[in-house]
């Protein structure tokens, strides 16, 4: 099979890339390298990397017009700076409108998206949140331009017609992830910066158990349309902390500060993973406290030099 990855030099195409390619697959990744690295992606066969983006719909064509991709894995999300209303109405709205419309006309068989969980807003009115939950209802847009952009490319792949599978995830976390709590508290607790923690929870995911169940979607499970990605369980962001300090093998002065969200932050989104379960017979594996172990010691052998988050930033998280 022939794979386009758009973001596939990013923390979930960059995984999916190489499992693909493992199993006989050829790959194209287009990436402009916004949030991804360069050291994701090892050269290989069968392993073509275009550098640019998607909101570029030249490129994009001659992508399809040369590739011919037999399928496309849109991972690709502009997330970096939460002001940037622009960059990410380019990318995430305009770049999925060039890859839907690219897919039209070359009659890909299947478009996998990866969607936000916040499309649900920032006030769920049940937990866990299932597909009958209206999107952004209780909280305005889900706090941030990602969400609605995201949102909105969501859509527009459904009125395309073609078959696709949008998986709406649940905090993933691993290798290779550069967003969220656990890069920010290894990144801290690693030179020695004070920490603190949100009075939140979220339902993490680990990434090869996101992958299993992605490349389930590639080889034909599924029906068109939505699905959730999580475990269906939610965790503290403090026992994420406790279980990087563990991972880290530190001792701490004294315990972790814990705060209240922000306005723009939501206390938890628990999303049901039911239907995911029974169509793709997937269920999660990996416990969290070795997911973060497996995280920390990529860290530690490969090194952050920035993280990245959707929500507005405070004065700590920028000292």
């Amino acid at each position: 099979m022939k794979v386009l990855i758009t973001g596939g030099a990013g923390f979930i195409g960059s995984h999916l890339a190489e499992r693909l390619i493992a199993e006989g697959n050829q790959v194209h990744v287009i990436d402009n390298y916004s949030t991804g690295r360069r050291d994701n992606l090892t050269p290989q066969n069968n392993l073509t990397i275009t550098e640019g983006t998607i909101a570029d719909t030249a490129l994009v064509n001659q992508i399809f017009s040369e590739f011919k991709p037999n399928m496309v894995i849109h991972a690709a999300a502009s997330y970096k700076d939460p002001g940037n209303w622009t960059e990410d109405t380019l990318t995430n709205v305009l770049g999925t409108v060039n890859i839907v419309k690219a897919s039209m006309e070359h009659k890909v068989e299947r478009i996998i998206y990866f969607q936000t969980a916040l499309c649900y807003g920032l006030k769920p009115i049940e937990q866990p949140i299932t597909f009958t939950h209206p999107l952004f209802s209780g909280g305005y847009a889900g706090g941030s331009s990602y969400a609605i952009s995201k949102t909105g490319a969501e859509q527009y792949i459904e009125l395309s017609g073609l078959d696709f599978i949008s998986f709406r995830l649940a905090n993933a976390y691993g290798p290779r992830n550069l967003s969220g709590p656990l890069p920010t508290f290894f990144q801290r607790l690693s030179t020695g910066k004070p920490c603190f923690v949100m009075e939140t929870r979220r339902d993490f995911i680990f990434v090869d158990d996101l992958v299993d169940c992605v490349m389930k979607a590639v080889a034909g499970l599924g029906d068109r349309g939505y699905y959730h990605i999580s475990s269906g369980s939610d965790y503290s962001i403090k026992e994420l902390f406790d279980a990087a300090v563990k991972a880290l093998e530190i001792n701490l002065e004294k315990d972790v500060e814990v705060r209240p969200r922000g306005e723009d932050d939501v206390f938890t989104i628990l999303i049901d993973p039911s239907k995911t379960n029974k169509d793709f017979e997937w269920k999660v594996s990996t416990p969290l406290e070795a997911g973060i172990k497996k995280a920390i010691e990529w860290y530690q052998k490969y090194g952050i030099t920035q993280t990245f988050t959707h929500l507005k930033h405070t004065s700590d998280e920028k000292k």
